[in-house]
């Protein structure tokens, strides 16, 4: 049997034995995050300082205006462009040219029936042959009557009579000589003639058709010669001058088109005068082309000129630039809220409050907002 003195000794010295074992842990636990920090601050104090980041910079020059580039929408124009039909009736008996088909000035380009009209040119002709010999005959006969009524061999009456039928035989060579004439001019009227050189557009009958006289048969648009027919505000009109050449553009191409005129009047949908400039032959463009009327102006607004990339977005849709301030050796950026007026290819007219000569961040904004340091790197 155990006696309680016993007992009570043994659980007292269980009792000492995890107090010192708590104590020895504890103290380890503190050796080591000692040793940690002390660890952490010889690594902090081997390393130097962050350096700078390198950025390039511009210098923002104010200035009280700028020329920007207004452009002007119009269009290609053929010189000339026509829907060509018959003066006659009949019936088309030769295919219309496609559209898209060149032709150069007087090709047949349809032909009607003219078998009807050869046949009435050949009977006129047969008809004038006729009239021809009898008048030779006439007036040879009317000739030995003049000599021969000189002794009374041939009666007045006699000769009178074959002068006068040789005068009515003029008459009707006259008449079937103009007769003639007239029904090689229908003859010549039957074929469809180009009057200048170009492009079929659009062909509006096929072969067999019965025209009548005044039907567009086909649409025919010059080549040569071509216009362009641009908008022009009425502010603007004073500047443009009769005669000088201005630029236009046309698809990504750009040339020099020489003023014809301008309209006198203004059209009421788009409250613009037309400019007709002469486009130069090496200009290939198809009718109705859109084409660009560029000229220079001055906005007096006061600003200066940075490029694209210096500008960051901010909040609400405000625009800033980082301006640069010495800050040592190194510089500090600074935010600047700018207003955009003007883009032109990489470049931006802004104005707000930075002031001339200052330098900026020309690039990279997104890395970097205001107050990092950065070293700067001159692009101008």
């Amino acid at each position: 049997m155990n006696h309680p003195s016993h007992n009570r000794s043994a659980s007292q010295k269980h009792v000492r034995s995890a107090t010192a074992t708590g104590l020895v842990a504890a103290c380890a636990i503190v050796a080591v995050l000692t040793g940690a920090l002390y660890f952490r601050a010889a690594l902090s104090a081997g390393h130097a300082p962050r350096p700078a980041l390198p950025v390039a910079t511009a210098q923002f020059a104010l200035q009280e205006s700028y020329q920007r580039t207004v452009s002007y929408l119009g269009l290609v124009v053929a010189g000339r462009k026509a829907d060509l039909g018959f003066e006659i009736p009949g019936k088309i008996v030769t295919p219309p040219p496609r559209p898209g088909t060149a032709v150069q000035q007087n090709d047949i380009l349809v032909q009607l029936d003219d078998t009807a009209l050869q046949a009435r040119r050949d009977a006129t002709a047969s008809d004038l042959q006729q009239a021809r010999v009898e008048l030779e005959l006439a007036q040879l006969k009317a000739r030995r009557q003049a000599d021969l009524i000189k002794t009374g061999a041939v009666s007045k009456d006699a000769y009178d009579e074959t002068r006068l039928r040789a005068l009515a035989l003029e008459a009707r060579v006259d008449a079937d000589t103009a007769r003639l004439a007239t029904l090689d001019i229908e003859l010549e009227k039957s074929r469809l003639l180009a009057p200048y050189d170009g492009i079929v557009a659009d062909r509006y009958v096929q072969e067999g058709a019965i025209v009548n006289p005044g039907v567009p048969v086909l649409k025919l648009l010059e080549t040569t010669g071509q216009e362009s027919h641009i908008g022009v505000s009425a502010e603007r009109l004073a500047d443009l001058r009769p005669g000088s050449a201005y630029t236009l553009k046309l698809r990504d191409n750009t040339f020099e088109a020489t003023l014809l005129s301008v309209r006198p009047d203004v059209d009421p949908l788009t409250r613009t005068a037309t400019a007709v400039f002469a486009n130069p032959p090496g200009i290939t463009a198809l009718d109705g082309e859109a084409v660009m009327l560029q000229l220079q102006e001055s906005v007096h607004e006061s600003g200066g000129w940075i490029p694209i990339a210096a500008l960051l977005e901010g909040r609400r849709g405000i625009w800033t630039v980082l301006r640069l301030e010495p800050e040592g050796e190194d510089m500090r950026t600074v935010g600047e809220a700018v207003e955009v007026l003007e883009v032109n290819g990489d470049r931006a007219y802004v104005r707000g409050t930075l002031p001339s000569g200052t330098s900026i961040v020309a690039s990279g904004t997104h890395r970097l907002s205001p107050g990092a340091l950065v070293s700067a790197q001159d692009l101008n």
